[in-house]
C-alpha cells in the first residue's frame, strides 16, 4: 500500500482568524464547525445562547475596542474543533454573563436548563468574597475550578479555552500585566491542559506563554527557525521520502508527516542541554500514523532496519500509556549525515486521542453511561485533585499540592498484586502508601523493594516490586514532610498533624480557661451555650474549639475570655479584692504537641517547674531555674502553674556528664550499669579533657523521675575510676 506524506509548518495548528460574522448565520465559522457534528435543534438553542450573550454583554468591549462578543464566540470556537456537546458550547458563549452583567445563574437554569447553568457557576469568578490578597485569591479561584471540574471535566475544558483565547489577544495589556498572566499560564493552565491530553493547546498555551515571559528570545528563536526553514526543508522531505518508500516496501498503509517543534520545546532543550540553536539538529520531528496498534510495531520495525536507533532513546507508551491516555511509540534515529530525527508512531485513534485528549471520545456521564479507560483515569485524577482540596486548610496550601502534582515525571511501580502505579520521579515509599490508599500511609512503618526492606524515604524506581508493611496503631510522622513529594500524601500528612494540634491545644485551653474562671469565683458549668455563641460571634471564628485551641496555643489569654464570658452572665457579682489561687495543670509527660517540655533543661518528675506560654508551640514546661527563661520571669502573664502528675506514662531524657578515666572497657561499664539500673542511653558523646587522662561522656539517659536519676547517679559512683558525675541542664548535643 502506498503510505502519503505531508509537510507541516510551525503555523499549521493555530487557531483560524476570529469570525467576523454573526454566529446565527449559516457562514459563520462556529456554525460550520457545529454542522459537522451536531443536530439542527442543538445549533438552534446555541443561536439563543448567542443572542442571549450579545444582548447581556452589549456595550461591553474589550482592551482590544472589540465587543465583548468576540471573547464567549472564539472560546466556542476553540471546542467546537473539539466536537463537544452543545451543553458545553453554551456555556462557552455563556461563561462570562454571570460575572460581567445582570444575569443570574437561576435565568441561565431557566432558560437553558440546570446542566448549562451548573457549568456557567462552576466558572464564575469568586468576585464577591474578598480576600487578603491578590494571590489568596487567584489560589481560591484555581481551587473552586478544579472543584466544580472534578464532578464535571468540560469546566476545565472551557476555562482553558477561554486562557487560550486571552492569552492570543493579551498584547493589548500593560507588560506587567502580560508577565503575571503568562507565568499563571505556564505554571498552572497549560499543564492542566497537558494533563488532561489536550496537545493542541497545551502546545499553544506554552509557546504563548513564552512569547510574553521572554519576548526577545522567543523573536529570536522565530527568528532562526524562519531563516533555516529553506535549508532543513530538503533535508525533512528526504527523510520523509525514505521513510515512505521503506513502509511501501513493508506493504504498510501509512501516514507519515513531518513537523517543526513548537518554539518552548526548542528554547527548553537549548537551556536544558547549553546549546546555541545551530547546534540542534532535530528541530523537526516525524510521525507515523498507522490502522492499528499492531501496526505500529511493525512501523518500528522497518524504521529501525532504515536508520540506526540511538540507544536508551525507545520510549513504549502504548505498553504503558501515560497518564492522562496518551499512547505513541518514540524512538530516536541516527538520519542521514548523522542527523538526529525522532518519530512518533501511533495508530489512528491513538492520534485522535493525542491532539485532543479527554474531548477526544467525550461522553459525558449519564446514569447508563459506560465511561472509557482514559476518561476513568481523568476521573481517578481529578479525584485526588479533590481529595488534596478537602485535606488543604487553606487555597495557598492547595494550589502549592497542586502544582506538584501537575508537573510529574513519572515512574511506574508494581503492587503486591501486580497492578501498576504511575509516580512522580522522586517519590518515596510513604507516596507510594499514599497512592495505594490514606489508611495505608497513615499506617505505614516499613517498606520492601523487590523484596528487600528499605527505608521509607528510599526512592521508588521504574519497575520496582513494592509492598508497605502497617501496624494498627502507626500514625504519620512529622518528619516525613521532609522528603514526600505528592500533594496527596503532603495534604494528609498536615491535615492529621493539625487535627492532633487542634485537639491537645483544645484540651489544654480548656484548662486554663476553666483556671481562670475558679480564680474569679465562676464555677465553668455556669457558662452557657447562649455565651459561648455570643463570643463566637464577636471573635468572628467557627466554633468554641477554635477559641479554646487559640488560649491553648497562647495567641488568646485566658483571663481575658474569662472576663468576657463572664460579661455575658445576667446577675453574676464576685467580691473584689478576693482572689483565689489557679488550679495547677498536672503534666504527665506525655503530651506531644500543645504541651512540650523543653529541650533546654529536660525536666523530669520531681523537678519544680514553670508552664511558659509560647504564642507558635503552646505551653512549654521548664525546670524553675533554667537559664532560657531568666528574661521572660518578669512578665507573669505568660505563666502557669504546673505540676507533675504522680504517675507519669513515660521515660523522661536527663543529660549527664561523667569524668571518667580514659581507659579500655569503661564505656561498656558505663552502659551497663545504665542497663542495670532500669534507664536507657538515648545518646552519648565522648570528649577529651585537657589532661589527656581523663575524658567526658555526655549521655542523654532516660529516667522515670528525679529518684530514679538519683539511684543511676548512685550506681554509677561505685564504678571505679569515675571522677564525677553531673546533671547538665543546658547542654544538648
Amino acid at each position: 500500500m502506498a503510505s502519503t506524506a505531508h509537510f507541516n509548518k510551525a503555523d499549521a495548528q493555530k487557531t483560524p482568524p476570529l469570525p467576523l460574522l454573526p454566529v446565527d448565520n449559516e457562514d459563520s465559522e462556529l456554525t460550520i464547525l457545529l454542522k459537522s457534528y451536531l443536530k439542527t435543534k442543538d445549533i438552534h438553542k446555541i443561536w439563543d445562547a448567542y443572542r442571549f450573550s450579545e444582548e447581556a454583554h452589549h456595550g461591553q468591549s474589550r482592551r482590544s475596542g472589540e465587543p465583548y462578543i468576540v471573547h464567549p464566540v472564539a472560546v466556542a470556537c476553540t471546542l467546537a474543533r473539539l466536537h463537544l456537546d452543545a451543553p458545553t458550547i453554551l456555556a462557552a458563549l455563556l461563561h462570562d454573563v454571570v460575572e460581567d452583567t445582570t444575569v443570574t445563574t437561576k435565568e441561565i437554569e431557566k432558560k437553558f436548563g440546570k446542566q448549562v447553568s451548573v457549568l456557567v457557576d462552576g466558572l464564575s469568578k469568586l468576585d464577591k468574597i474578598e480576600f487578603q490578597d491578590a494571590t489568596e485569591a487567584q489560589a481560591e479561584n484555581f481551587r473552586k475550578m478544579l472543584l466544580a471540574m472534578s464532578n464535571d471535566v468540560r469546566v476545565i475544558l472551557v476555562k482553558l479555552a477561554d486562557r487560550l483565547h486571552n492569552m492570543q489577544t493579551l498584547d493589548v495589556l500593560r507588560p506587567e500585566k502580560q508577565k503575571r498572566i503568562a507565568q499563571e499560564t505556564h505554571d498552572i493552565y497549560a499543564p492542566i491542559a497537558n494533563r488532561l491530553g489536550l496537545n493542541t493547546i497545551y502546545q499553544e498555551l506554552e509557546d504563548l506563554s513564552f512569547k510574553h515571559l521572554y519576548p526577545m528570545r522567543y523573536r529570536a528563536i522565530q527568528k532562526a527557525m524562519k531563516a533555516s526553514r529553506g535549508n532543513r526543508r530538503e533535508v525533512v522531505e528526504k527523510i520523509t521520502a525514505a521513510i515512505q518508500q521503506k513502509l511501501t516496501e513493508m506493504k504498510m498503509e501509512a501516514e507519515v508527516t513531518g513537523r517543526e517543534k513548537n518554539t518552548y520545546s526548542i528554547y527548553k532543550k537549548m537551556s536544558e542541554k547549553g546549546m546555541s540553536f545551530a547546534q540542534i539538529n532535530d528541530i523537526y520531528a516525524f510521525r507515523i500514523i498507522v490502522k492499528e496498534a499492531n501496526d505500529a510495531y511493525s512501523a518500528l520495525g522497518a524504521l529501525h532496519a532504515l536508520y540506526k536507533p540511538l540507544p536508551g532513546k525507545f520510549k513504549d507508551y502504548i505498553a504503558i500509556p501515560k497518564a492522562n491516555g496518551y499512547q505513541s511509540l518514540h524512538t530516536s534515529l541516527f538520519g542521514p549525515f548523522g542527523t538526529p530525527i525522532e518519530v512518533q508512531i501511533r495508530s489512528e485513534k491513538m492520534h485522535k486521542l493525542a491532539e485532543a485528549g479527554v474531548a477526544a471520545h467525550w461522553l459525558y456521564k449519564t446514569k447508563d453511561a459506560h465511561l472509557t479507560e482514559l476518561q476513568q483515569q481523568t476521573h481517578q485524577w481529578l479525584k485526588r485533585l479533590l481529595e488534596i482540596q478537602s485535606d488543604s486548610s487553606d487555597s495557598l496550601e492547595f494550589l502549592e499540592h497542586l502544582k506538584v502534582d501537575l508537573f510529574p515525571d513519572e515512574v511506574y511501580v508494581f503492587t503486591p498484586k501486580g497492578k501498576i502505579l504511575a509516580l512522580p520521579k522522586g517519590s518515596t515509599a510513604v507516596d507510594f502508601a499514599y497512592a495505594v490508599h490514606s489508611d495505608v500511609g497513615n499506617c505505614c512503618v516499613a517498606a520492601k523493594y523487590n523484596q528487600e526492606l528499605v527505608p521509607l524515604r528510599a526512592e521508588v524506581h521504574n519497575g520496582d516490586h513494592i509492598e508497605i508493611i502497617t501496624a494498627p496503631l502507626a500514625k504519620p510522622n512529622p518528619a516525613w514532610l521532609n522528603f514526600v513529594i505528592t500533594g496527596k500524601a503532603r495534604s494528609h500528612i498536615r491535615q492529621y498533624l493539625k487535627s492532633i494540634e487542634s485537639e491537645e491545644s483544645s484540651r489544654l485551653g480548656e484548662g486554663m480557661l476553666n483556671q481562670a474562671l475558679k480564680a474569679l469565683h465562676i464555677s465553668p458549668s455556669s457558662i452557657k451555650e447562649s455565651h459561648w455563641k455570643k463570643l463566637i460571634s464577636d471573635y468572628g471564628v467557627k466554633n468554641k474549639e477554635d477559641i479554646l485551641a487559640e488560649i491553648g496555643l497562647g495567641r488568646r489569654m485566658n483571663v481575658m475570655v474569662a472576663h468576657q464570658l463572664i460579661s455575658f452572665m445576667d446577675g453574676v457579682s464576685h467580691e473584689k479584692g478576693k482572689h483565689k489561687q489557679l488550679d495547677v495543670i498536672t503534666i504527665k509527660g506525655s503530651e506531644s504537641m500543645a504541651i512540650q517540655l523543653a529541650s533546654c533543661c529536660h525536666p523530669i518528675p520531681g523537678d519544680p517547674i514553670l508552664g511558659f506560654i509560647n504564642k507558635d508551640k503552646g505551653l512549654v514546661v521548664h525546670t524553675h531555674d533554667c537559664l532560657a527563661i531568666r528574661k521572660f520571669k518578669l512578665d507573669p502573664d505568660k505563666w502557669l502553674d504546673v505540676e507533675w502528675d504522680p504517675n507519669p506514662d513515660r521515660l523522661f531524657k536527663v543529660n549527664l556528664q561523667i569524668m571518667v578515666l580514659n581507659e579500655r572497657g569503661m564505656l561498656a561499664k558505663i552502659s551497663s550499669v545504665i542497663a542495670e539500673s532500669d534507664s536507657n542511653i538515648d545518646n552519648v558523646n565522648v570528649e577529651e579533657s585537657d589532661g589527656g587522662h581523663f575524658v567526658n561522656v555526655n549521655f542523654i539517659v532516660q529516667v522515670h523521675n528525679r529518684i530514679h536519676l538519683a539511684d543511676l547517679m548512685r550506681n554509677l559512683r561505685k564504678i571505679t575510676n569515675i571522677s564525677r558525675i553531673s546533671r547538665v541542664k543546658m547542654k544538648t548535643f
